[in-house]
């Protein structure tokens, strides 16, 4: 029996899809759980709020859109299904894949086994994989952003921040405006560096596996300045010359941390022993898969394909099973550097979703089968 809900769902969106209960809700909108009146099939249905109030917004609404539209089909990465305007021309409807929580809770509820984390892992990496090929960053890598059901698939979603590095008119802004989670920031991006590379979204993979083992996060920051002392006392405090390729002020920001000399290992922090013979073969596999993802030097990390053939998830590993993206750099019409205020996000999605209802509509002429619908009349 499904659970009424009392919230401001408009009428056309009611009269197609069954509102089953509220899964969620953050800054920007409301999820719940609803069911597509035609086929049954459950969902997740986001109602973006104010979607297009600022340009910032808008921006960030217009690219999640349109790159989880050009990264469709790929089994770890989310399903947009519905793109739907709201009568306010304020509000924006999205529906995706249902899955039944998201990492971080798994963690707390502390249930993962070691083939779970390296299947999750697997999984993720391989997701990352078809997003870099696709020279696209994902840039908000964090465990409430990789979504999980009870069969412990995967799914990589919120691509608010996704920003491509394929693109070459003009300098790069998009890349200074960084607000994702501080505890999965890479310290190039806490320390001011204005080129970000696939290497951040490697480093946050690195913060997610060590939460898997340890039980919470490792690098708990409670400031920018905080986040770099935590790391630092893993890692260890970097050369000079490192320091200075990263940028302007990356040592001026060294020196006003407060760094001890005795430094945390990495041993101890995540997987809770003191000595190396004490460590078991997964947490042997886990410690170099880690040291590999927390270098301080971007260039020094390895590449989601490298990371796929790491022995700790090679019980998966497969090539077949770990494609990249099959049609070159993803760019959007509008790139990355190109600013538009919020109407003119707003025009411009709605003409996508225009353009999107009559291919889907020649589409069904020729040959019926299931398509991805947009527009307010999607079913």
């Amino acid at each position: 029996m499904s659970q009424v809900v009392n919230c401001d769902l408009e009428i056309h969106i009611r009269r197609k899809f069954e509102i089953v209960k509220q899964i969620g809700q953050g800054a920007y909108g409301v999820v719940f759980k609803a069911i597509d009146k035609k086929n049954r099939q459950s969902l997740a249905l986001k109602k973006c709020f104010d979607a297009f109030s600022n340009r910032v917004d808008a921006q960030r609404t217009f690219r999640e859109i349109m790159y989880l539209k050009g990264l469709s089909g790929h089994e770890n990465i989310i399903r947009l299904q519905h793109v739907m305007k709201a009568e306010n021309d304020k509000d924006i409807y999205l529906t995706f894949d249902f899955m039944e929580t998201d990492l971080h809770a798994v963690i707390r509820a502390n249930i993962l086994t070691e083939i779970h984390k390296k299947y999750i892992i697997w999984q993720l990496l391989k997701g990352l994989k078809y997003l870099h090929t696709a020279q696209l960053l994902h840039r908000d890598i964090k465990p409430s952003n990789i979504l999980i059901n009870s069969d412990c698939h995967v799914k990589l979603c919120d691509f608010g921040l996704c920003c491509s590095i394929a693109s070459t008119s003009g300098p790069d802004p998009p890349r200074t405006n960084y607000v994702a989670t501080r505890w999965y920031r890479a310290p190039e991006i806490l320390l001011s560096s204005t080129e970000h590379t696939v290497a951040v979204d490697i480093w946050a993979v690195g913060t997610i596996l060590a939460e898997m083992v340890a039980g919470r996060p490792i690098f708990p920051g409670t400031s920018g300045l905080s986040q770099l002392e935590r790391i630092f006392e893993v890692i260890g405090k970097p050369p000079q010359s490192d320091i200075l390729q990263i940028s302007s002020t990356a040592s001026r920001i060294i020196e006003s941390l407060n760094l001890h000399s005795n430094h945390k290992h990495l041993m101890t922090v995540v997987c809770k022993v003191e000595k190396q013979e004490d460590l078991t073969s997964f947490q042997i596999e886990t410690l170099d898969f880690l040291k590999s993802c927390f270098k301080f030097m971007p260039k020094a990390r390895p590449t989601t394909e490298e990371l796929l053939r790491h022995q700790f998830v090679e019980c998966f590993h497969n090539e077949e099973e770990e494609p990249s993206y099959p049609n070159g750099p993803l760019l959007l019409d509008l790139d990355d550097n190109t600013r538009l205020d919020a109407p003119q996000y707003r025009e411009r999605l709605y003409q996508e979703i225009k353009d999107r209802r009559r291919e889907t509509r020649d589409r069904l002429k020729d040959k019926p089968r299931r398509v991805i619908h947009y527009g307010s009349d999607a079913a």
